[in-house]
């Protein structure tokens, strides 16, 4: 016969696969649910953009020797549903609005911040319509000025499930402004493909 410390690990090794396969079995049932309901398609509209420049000479806003650093903050317009996001796997979705640009010292590296950001733990929760939002986070760049930037706003979302991997994605419908000394000027609206 099988002594007691066999039987333990026999059971424990069962118990184990059994587990394994539950969480591969959950994970794909959750991708497989957010690609029938469209989740990496989904739709938002970022209007009504309007920057502010202000010059800090605090370290914690990126000056360097008392020198001052212009910081850049936006007010915004946000209408999305990002409901088909959540399903039984999901604990909670992160979604943050980024400016993306290029340096004016060199133009082929890309800059990527975030504006704005928010946690939903519901998919009541999920339907956001907001008007005239102050961005949570001051920007500023490591060269000298902002102002003449041209950013691209985008919403972006992160799915926190309770097992598996993190699932990054981003929403339909950026915009693009060009900064120009706290008012939006060549307002660009753009629309992924949905390929």
């Amino acid at each position: 016969m099988f002594s007691l410390s066999q039987r333990i690990q026999t059971l424990s090794n069962q118990a184990l696969t059994f587990a394994c396969f539950i969480f591969v079995f959950v994970i794909a049932t959750s991708w497989l649910q957010l690609i029938q309901q469209h989740a990496f398609m989904t739709p938002s509209s970022i209007d009504n953009i309007k920057t502010s420049i202000n010059l800090r000479t605090s370290r914690y806003y990126g000056s360097m020797n008392g020198k001052p650093k212009e910081n850049s903050k936006i007010l915004f317009d946000l209408n999305t549903d990002l409901s088909p996001l959540f399903n039984w796997n999901t604990k909670q979705v992160f979604v943050y609005l980024t400016g993306e640009y290029e340096g004016q010292l060199r133009p082929q590296t890309k800059s990527e911040v975030t504006y704005w950001d928010k946690i939903i733990t519901k998919g009541d929760n999920a339907k956001l319509q907001l008007k005239n939002v102050r961005s949570k986070y001051a920007v500023w760049d490591l060269e000298e000025v902002f102002v003449g930037r041209e950013l691209t706003f985008k919403l972006k979302w992160n799915i926190q499930p309770w097992i598996g991997p993190l699932i990054y994605g981003e929403a339909n419908g950026n915009k693009t402004i060009t900064i120009t000394s706290g008012k939006p000027a060549n307002v660009k609206n753009e629309k992924k493909s949905s390929a």
